[in-house]
């Protein structure tokens, strides 16, 4: 193609010079033939000087031009060639778009490409953008010329590597002052379109027996599993397959998929030399779709190649601006540079200036964790301008993204966000646009939705006003938006209810009544017509006019495209004939008719006339608008709750039905719509708009609207009984959760109507999915299994259902049914969520055990029947006898205003019970955690009322009960911790394994863990949890080799979630691990020569050690005391090694450790009573929290600089109970020294005292602090010291003088150089604009050194030789690794991971300290405190393991949102905090902690700490032992009920 001397001067010409050179066939799209549009001049020249492409396949090189026009559906135009094999690509204007919507949701999954100029230029309608953007096609935007040339070039390279549809959009008007610029280079062209990826695609055939079909193809990608001798190794290889003929297979086929593939860039997991063998290779495929993950990760590694080659970046949000800033614009619009221009240029006194602006150039997929890296921390207030013209929603599509990104988790994100709607404003007014935009934005009351501009478009004033807009009607605006003057409304809007009349809505044969006599008006109109063509009063232009129209009369099409030319014909007529005409020229088009109605239609189909409209076969289109919130309808009693219209229509076989919700998939309400008016008859499509109230936020109806789709309760589909007949499905379902179950159901049964007459019994409650009824059938299969078995028994029936978050409830549960049974009742246990709600009259005793969750709620398997059962006024329990045993704590919400939480649903249940006329066998059961013996002291009194009700309780011979299950027993039986681990693992049916094995892995270094953010989503698809396992290596001293680094990060990839967390145990953790990878990434880890084996469980875990960056040699001391201790109080079990080290012989790889046999001589066959932990500390740094272990260590320098010995410290520890006043945090109480050569054996003596002296009956009593305290700590010394036959020597004075990090560069004694990274919370991981992962990979790939992980969850690069300092400085600027200024108070802060994984968590840590700090940082910095470090921690639980309870100021959660705050931790890390408020939010922590921080900013003394500033001045008492600490606490429990 000729590129020489060439200059391009606009968007278009750069586009077009991109789509030639990377297409077989454009599509060109004009308004009319003889019409250029930007982009056709160009295109029409170069194909008629026979330039060559790059891709075209055709003899000649030259790409096929195929020109078409506007209204003549041009879209249709693409599907035959790319389905021979052949490139498409489109360039267009905007106004195609919404009309295309059917076409856009067939391409998506082929790799075409759209090129969309918005128009008009001046002024460009960015809805045509937003209206599309859920169709499936990845959206990309370029704002200048060179952006217009990388973008359209990116477009096509994404579009051949995801196999998917790519629209890139622009404004031209942008680019106007814009310097022209050299042509591309077509070399880099080819690296980026992949030319073998190219022709493999044009090989390919796509069969289709219609041109609209899509045969259900969809984008995937193939991986490739190597597995040797059919064992599977470690190894995992990806392709990118872009073509996928039908659905996916379950079982993939073994050779890589279909023509088109390209190998991925992923690397193996382990070296490949390590792992080949001569052994035959057999390749296992697994083919999934492409996902919002693969378009990031493909476009990224063409933004790379494209910076290397031509040195542009690009990201998925790019931000320009200050790094500081605290305000920005983000700008979905045209002009965006005038903007950037204006801000740029501001002066300081400007209050727009160090602004910054936000821009996407990746729109769809949202990548909102993408945004989220992007956005500067320090923004506080965000203002968001949208340049959408025909907007259908009251709140713009960018700002509902925005507020779902920036405001869904606790305690939000930016602060304030604002929506504007952008109009035209003239250059001369863009400053003043600014002052109203930022005046508004940081007012005290931002108005939402406000004009910026002018919105009819480009004027003579350049004035800029700022008005708010009406209200808008979203469904009645996308109606007038797709049909405009073909829209016929039967009915009036204007209702409260759902936006219709009353009268309307309690009628809808008035509508259809309407609709009717318009069908029969215009057939008089046609009439009319057609004798009008005769007549002498109209001339004769007007006359052949008339004629054309009624020729065409039978062809909507053609008719609708000479209405115009007609109607301009009849006015200039003039005749009285023309105007008797034009008085109803609304018939002159082919209408679309459409009856709108609300819910109140759903509630009797019978009776309420839908069913009349849908018998009457008519072709009417019916919109009914359901405005009931999830929340309220979920709830709902079920014999009452609304039908499902859609459902009902679809039974009758002839209607089209669609479900559509406009906060969840716009683009598919417009499919919906146009799919509507299209059927040749009755069209149904029910539509969801939710709110409580009118004045709802757009974020409660946007969570309203994802809670009913992703739960189930509004599914999106359409149905259209007719589809067969054209080759494709009737039903396509467009809600992504419950899509996979409906699809299976529907592949077997072909047609949703045949499942609605074989099983009628799904028609009963149509507003639930299918996924509901298929759990309401196994509770019932499973209910009547148990019946029968319970037939042959006498006694009285006896049901017991239970609610338990812990398992508590569960266990007195079952212990009460095989109690009722050894009394010869008939007793069916099961949980609340299993049991059938309309079994519950019918029941002669039934008995109710719940826990307390959250705030007085129920546990989560107990959720669903509370909701089914609240607000019940059918049932009738006149013959049902039941009694309630509720658990809970009396003293967990100490506040008067909150003590009604306590036991809350137990005693809302047994009031319901009572108010639908059931009978009490006995008084309400209250266990209280603060009794004497919990909540059995309740128990006991409540269970014999429960016998004597039932005459069984003076029953004799009842046989002895077998004790309760611990966690002794399982160890003990547990042959040295085999258990059934291995079964478990094998067993294809669950992701999970057994309770008993999910104790015993924990001693092999794994948890099983489920996501909780995917819960309730899965419960409601009647799926099990989303479960997966977490790893944690046993790393001595927190050590780790640069190939070690490496390895981890290969196992984090290649097995986990693709980040490692650095955990307050100086550890690497993976998270994520799925059952069938769980052994690979065991045996990848120990292939690095690390291991998991007692990295949790009870035994001795990881030892830790300080990380001591300045003095090597003494680091080294020390490192090799921790490394021999860990090795010393290893298990010696090799059960470890049996279960998942086995090589293809089934013999032990014995890698990490040499264990020979079943013994263990320091552990025995129980093990410890509770975990043990270990941790050395060098004065002056207490960077491990030496005070908070089982046994703190801290080292003793000898007068030649090296170690010597240790002070031992024992009876340290963090796990709490709340309000368990029994259980307390403990510092380590002072045993003495001990020499270096025998510290591993005190070490060894201190836990083989706590093995025989710890409380193995009650866990939460059983670790070595309350064994210590029980005894007393000279008694405890004695018996250590009467075990090891030596005593310990006085301790030798030290001084502490922190416990953080110190972050940057440093020197050691020998010249080595050291770096500190932070490391927030300890997540390596990458983000769109801070490439952490990959940047320390890429460091490991050539640092000598070691890397060291530290107690406070940083990591150090240590070791660095001068001659390497500056390769590696220059690799850490590269990746932006350097940077450590941040507040001292981000700087001293930890949080555990809490939420989603931690089964334990309570309330959310790690991905809400950094946000809680952000709204802390202000007070910080106007205070002049940036530097001063606060230590600050947070836990989502009080079991302790960011070490909370040595905080300066510490947050524990309670509730999800709510935590306890802590205050007078020791600075040093030497002293506990205390409890000063308990149960607080958000708003609560920072009335506490803004004007705290100020003071302690004036008041405090010199080198004063902030947690013995507010012990000085009586904000809190000190805590001076751990039996003090709840004593004497700032807010006091009150024990009011």
């Amino acid at each position: 193609m000729a590129a020489a001397n060439v200059e391009i001067r606009s968007p278009g010409e750069a586009v077009a010079r991109i789509s030639y050179l990377s297409s077989d066939v454009i599509v060109s799209v004009q308004s009319a033939q003889s019409i250029e549009s930007e982009f056709s001049s160009h295109l029409r020249r170069y194909a008629g000087r026979k330039d060559r492409g790059l891709v075209a396949s055709s003899e000649s090189g030259v790409p096929e031009i195929e020109t078409v026009r506007e209204n003549s559906d041009p879209l249709l135009s693409v599907f035959a060639p790319i389905r021979s094999g052949k490139l498409v690509s489109v360039t267009t204007s905007s106004s195609i778009l919404v009309l295309s919507v059917p076409h856009l949701y067939r391409l998506a999954n082929l790799p075409v490409v759209i090129h969309v100029s918005l128009q008009p230029s001046q002024y460009p309608d960015f809805s045509s953008i937003t209206s599309i953007r859920n169709s499936g096609f990845t959206f990309l935007q370029s704002e200048t010329l060179q952006e217009a040339q990388d973008i359209a070039l990116t477009a096509h390279a994404l579009a051949i590597k995801s196999g998917k549809g790519v629209i890139h959009f622009f404004n031209a008007g942008s680019s106007a002052r814009d310097s022209d610029l050299p042509s591309e280079d077509e070399s880099v062209v080819k690296d980026l379109l992949n030319l073998d990826a190219v022709r493999s695609f044009q090989n390919i055939k796509i069969g289709s027996t219609d041109i609209y079909a899509d045969n259900g193809r969809i984008a995937t990608i193939t991986e490739v599993h190597s597995a040797e001798n059919g064992i599977s190794t470690s190894m995992e290889k990806a392709e990118v397959s872009s073509i996928s003929e039908g659905p996916i297979n379950s079982e993939a086929p073994s050779k890589a998929s279909s023509a088109g593939s390209s190998k991925s860039d992923r690397e193996s997991s382990v070296d490949d030399k390590d792992s080949i063998s001569s052994a035959t290779t057999v390749e296992q495929t697994t083919t999934r779709p492409v996902t919002s993950d693969d378009i990031y990760n493909f476009v990224s590694t063409i933004w790379n190649q494209l910076k290397h080659r031509v040195g542009r970046e690009y990201t998925p949000f790019q931000y320009f601006g200050p790094a500081n800033a605290e305000d920005a614009l983000f700008i979905f619009g045209s002009d965006v540079g005038a903007f950037k221009e204006a801000i740029g240029s501001a002066k300081s006194g400007d209050v727009y200036a160090k602004a910054g602006v936000i821009t996407a150039r990746l729109y769809r997929p949202w990548l909102a964790s993408k945004l989220t890296a992007t956005i500067p921390k320090s923004i506080k207030r965000l203002a968001v301008l949208e340049q959408i013209r025909r907007k259908t929603t009251k709140w713009g599509p960018l700002l509902l993204d925005l507020l779902t990104t920036l405001k869904s988790g606790p305690g939000g994100g930016v602060e304030t966000i604002v929506g504007h709607q952008l109009g035209y404003i003239a250059p001369d007014a863009i400053q003043q646009a600014l002052r109203g935009v930022f005046q508004n934005l940081k007012s005290e009351r931002p108005i939402q939705n406000l004009e910026v501009g002018n919105s009819e478009g480009p004027s003579e004033s350049g004035e800029t006003e700022l008005s708010q807009p009406k209200v808008e009607s979203a469904y009645m605006k996308i109606l007038d938006q797709i049909f405009g003057q073909r829209l016929y409304l039967a009915n009036a809007i204007g209702s409260r209810d759902a936006g219709v009349s009353a009268s309307i809505a309690s009628n809808p044969e008035f509508g259809f009544g309407s609709l009717v006599a318009r069908k029969g008006h215009r057939q008089r109109f046609l009439s009319e017509v057609q004798a009008s063509t005769s007549s002498r009063s109209l001339g004769n232009d007007a006359k052949a006019a008339l004629s054309k129209w009624a020729a065409s009369a039978g062809d909507d099409k053609k008719l609708n495209e000479v209405t115009d030319e007609l109607i301009a014909l009849l006015e200039a007529d003039q005749s009285t004939k023309s105007k008797d005409l034009l008085a109803n020229k609304g018939l002159f088009r082919t209408e679309s008719p459409w009856l709108v109605g609300s819910d109140a239609w759903a509630y009797d189909l019978g009776n309420s006339g839908v069913h009349h409209v849908i018998a009457s076969g008519e072709n009417v289109n019916v919109l009914i608008i359901d405005s009931t919130p999830y929340s309220e309808g979920a709830a709902a009693d079920a014999a009452r709750r609304k039908k499902d219209i859609g459902l009902y229509a679809m039974n009758y076989g002839n209607a089209y039905v669609a479900s559509v919700a406009v906060y969840s998939s716009y683009t598919q309400v417009l499919q919906a719509m146009i799919e509507a008016d299209q059927f040749d008859g009755p069209s149904v499509v029910v539509a969801y708009l939710p709110y409580f109230k009118e004045n709802d936020s757009p974020l409660t109806v946007l969570q309203e609207t994802k809670k009913a789709v992703d739960l189930g309760y509004w599914p999106l589909y359409r149905w259209n009984p007719r589809n067969d007949a054209r080759g494709e499905e009737n039903f396509a379902l467009d809600s992504e959760r419950i899509k996979k179950e409906l699809k299976d159901f529907l592949a077997r049964d072909n047609h949703l109507t045949q499942l609605m007459k074989r099983n009628p019994e799904f028609s009963s409650n149509l507003a639930q999915d299918y996924g509901s009824e298929v759990r309401a059938l196994q509770k019932r299969k499973a209910k009547n299994a148990y019946a029968q078995l319970l037939e042959g028994l006498f006694g009285a029936p006896l049901t017991i259902l239970f609610a338990s978050d812990n398992g508590n409830a569960e266990s007195l549960a079952k212990r009460l049914g095989n109690r009722g049974k050894a009394r010869g009742l008939k007793t069916l246990v099961m949980a609340m969520e299993d049991y059938p709600l309309e079994d519950l009259p019918s029941e002669d005793n039934i008995v109710f055990l719940s826990s307390t969750a959250g705030q007085g709620e129920f546990p989560q398997n107990g959720r669903a029947f509370w909701g089914a059962i609240k607000d019940n006024t059918e049932l009738d329990l006149a013959t049902v006898n039941f009694s309630v045993f509720a658990l809970g704590d009396s003293h967990y919400w100490p506040r008067k205003e909150d003590r009604h939480y306590y036991n809350k649903p137990g005693k809302d249940l047994d009031r319901v019970l009572a108010n639908l006329g059931g009978k009490r066998l006995a008084d309400i059961g209250l266990g209280d955690d603060q009794d004497p013996d919990g909540y059995q002291t309740g128990y006991q009194n409540w269970e014999p009322a429960i016998w004597q009700s039932l005459g069984v309780d003076k029953v004799e011979g009842l046989p002895d009960e077998p004790p309760p299950i611990t966690n002794e027993d399982i160890k003990l039986a547990s042959n040295f911790l085999r258990g059934t681990i291995e079964e478990g693992l094998l067993d294809p049916t669950t992701a999970a394994i057994s309770a008993p094995d999910q104790q015993l892995t924990k001693f092999h270094g794994t948890y099983m863990q489920d996501d909780r953010d995917l819960r309730d989503e899965r419960k409601a698809a009647g799926l099990e949890p989303a479960y997966s396992f977490m790893i944690r290596c046993r790393l001595p001293g927190g050590v780790s080799t640069p190939k070690q680094w490496i390895q981890m990060d290969d196992v984090s990839n290649n097995f986990g979630n693709e980040t490692m967390k650095l955990t307050t145990r100086q550890t690497f953790q993976f998270h994520g691990v799925v059952k069938t990878k769980l052994k690979a990434a065991m045996r990848g880890i120990n292939q690095a020569l690390m291991t998991t084996i007692a990295a949790c469980g009870d035994v001795n875990r990881n030892v830790m050690c300080s990380s001591l960056p300045t003095a090597s040699a003494y680091h080294r001391d020390v490192y090799r005391c921790s490394a021999k201790i860990s090795d010393h109080l290893l298990p010696s079990t090799t059960a470890y090694h049996e279960i998942w080290l086995k090589d293809e012989n089934d013999k032990k790889t014995q890698v990490a450790g040499d264990a020979v046999q079943d013994y263990e001589p320091l552990y025995g066959p129980t093990y410890l009573p509770r975990k043990f932990k270990i941790t050395i500390a060098v004065p002056p740094h207490n960077d491990t929290d030496v005070y908070a272990h089982d046994i703190g260590l801290i080292s003793i320098k000898g007068k030649d600089g090296r170690l010597v010995g240790f002070n031992l410290l024992a009876g340290g520890g963090m796990g709490v109970t709340h309000n368990n006043k029994k259980t307390y945090p403990r510092t380590g109480s002072m045993l003495g020294y001990v020499s270096k050569e025998e510290v591993h054996i005190a070490c060894e003596k201190v836990m083989l005292v706590q093995r025989d002296h710890g409380d193995r009956k009650n866990r939460k009593h059983a670790r070595l602090k309350y064994t210590m305290d029980d005894m007393g700590v000279d008694v405890f010394r004695s018996k250590v010291e009467d075990l090891w036959g030596q005593q310990f020597e006085k301790p030798k004075p030290f001084k502490f003088q922190s416990n953080i990090d110190t972050f940057g560069w440093q020197k050691d004694e020998n010249g080595l150089n050291h770096f500190t990274f932070f490391i927030e919370n300890g997540r390596i991981e990458d983000t769109a604009d801070f490439p952490m992962k990959t940047g320390l990979r890429e460091i490991a790939k050539v640092h000598r050194g070691e890397f060291r992980l530290t107690g406070n969850q940083h990591l150090i690069i240590s070791n660095v030789d001068d001659a390497d300092l500056s390769k590696i400085k220059e690799m850490m600027s590269k990746y932006k690794l350097g940077n450590y200024q941040f507040s001292g108070l981000r700087l001293s802060s930890s949080a555990c991971v809490a939420f989603p994984t931690c089964g334990l968590a309570m309330a959310e840590s790690e991905r809400y300290l950094p946000e809680l700090i952000s709204k802390l940082e202000g007070v910080i910095e106007e205070n002049g405190m940036r530097q001063d470090s606060i230590v600050m921690r947070m836990t989502g639980c009080p079991n302790g393991c960011a070490r909370p309870w040595l905080a300066e100021v510490a947050f524990v959660g309670k509730a999800y949102g709510a935590y306890n705050m802590y205050l007078g931790g020791g600075y040093h890390g030497q002293r506990l905090n205390k409890l000063y408020r308990n149960s607080i939010k958000e708003h609560e922590i920072l009335d506490i902690m803004k004007p705290l921080l100020k003071r302690y900013s004036q008041e405090r003394t010199e080198g004063e700490h902030f947690g013995d500033f507010c012990i000085r001045i009586g904000m809190i008492k000190e805590t001076t032992e751990g039996k003090t600490f709840h004593d004497d606490v700032a807010e006091e429990e009150s024990d009011e009920e």
